[in-house]
C-alpha cells in the first residue's frame, strides 16, 4: 500500500474539532452550491474545501441534498427570528410591516449566498429541498407580513387588498435585492439610498393619507 503524501494528510483536520465541524461544511457548502450549482458541488469538493475525507463528512450528513435542505433551514430560522421580534413592535402596522420589509433586505445583503439558495433555486436545487424550505418556512414570513398588512388596511392606516399588496411588498423588496446582489457590476446607487428611496415611494402610495 502506497504511503499517503504529506501534504494530504497535514490539510485534513484532526479529530476532536468536531464542535465546530458542521458549522465550517455548512458555510463551505453554501458557497459552493452557488458558486458550482448543485450538480456541480460534489461531497468531494465540500470535504476539501474544509479538509476532511469525504467519508469524514460522511458523518455530519448523509448527502448533500441534506446539507442544502440544513442551510436552508438554518437561513429561515434566523429570518424569522428577526422577523417575529419587529412583529410584537409597539407601532402603527403600517411602520411595522416597513420594518419587516426592511429585515428581509438586509437579511439578502448580509447573506447573499444563503438567499440566493433559498429565494433564486435552480430546477435541481428546488428538487433537491431548497424548495420545500421555502414553502415551509418561507410560507409562514410571508404570512406574518400578510397579517401585518391587513392590521393597517382593518386600521385605516394602508389601503387595498392585504395579500395583493403584502405579494406587491414582498415582491418588490425581493428583486431589489436579487438584482443588487447578481448584477454587482452595474453602477448601482449607493445601497442604503437606493432602498430607502424605494421603500419610500412604495408605502406612500400604498398609504391612505
Amino acid at each position: 500500500m502506497s504511503a499517503v503524501p504529506s501534504s494530504s494528510r497535514s490539510s485534513r483536520k484532526a479529530k476532536g474539532e468536531g464542535h465546530s465541524r458542521r458549522g465550517e461544511i455548512l458555510s463551505a457548502a453554501e458557497r459552493i452550491f452557488v458558486e458550482r450549482g448543485y450538480e456541480g458541488a460534489t461531497i468531494r469538493k465540500i470535504a476539501d474545501e474544509v479538509g476532511l475525507s469525504s467519508t469524514a463528512l460522511y458523518m455530519h450528513f448523509a448527502d448533500k441534498g441534506e446539507i442544502l435542505q440544513e442551510i436552508c433551514r438554518d437561513a429561515f430560522a434566523r429570518l424569522i427570528e428577526a422577523t417575529e421580534r419587529l412583529a410584537t413592535l409597539d407601532m402603527p402596522p403600517d411602520q411595522r410591516a416597513r420594518r419587516l420589509v426592511e429585515a428581509y433586505i438586509a437579511f439578502g445583503f448580509d447573506n447573499p449566498n444563503a438567499y440566493r439558495l433559498i429565494y433564486l433555486t435552480r430546477p435541481t436545487e428546488a428538487r433537491e429541498g431548497a424548495q420545500g424550505m421555502a414553502q415551509e418556512l418561507g410560507q409562514d414570513l410571508f404570512v406574518g407580513l400578510q397579517a401585518t398588512v391587513a392590521e393597517a388596511v382593518e386600521s385605516g392606516r394602508m389601503q387595498g387588498d392585504p395579500a395583493t399588496v403584502a405579494q406587491l411588498i414582498w415582491a418588490n423588496a425581493h428583486g431589489l435585492v436579487s438584482l443588487m446582489i447578481t448584477k454587482p457590476y452595474f453602477p448601482w446607487a449607493a445601497r442604503r439610498a437606493l432602498v430607502d428611496a424605494s421603500l419610500d415611494a412604495l408605502f406612500r402610495g400604498l398609504r391612505t393619507s
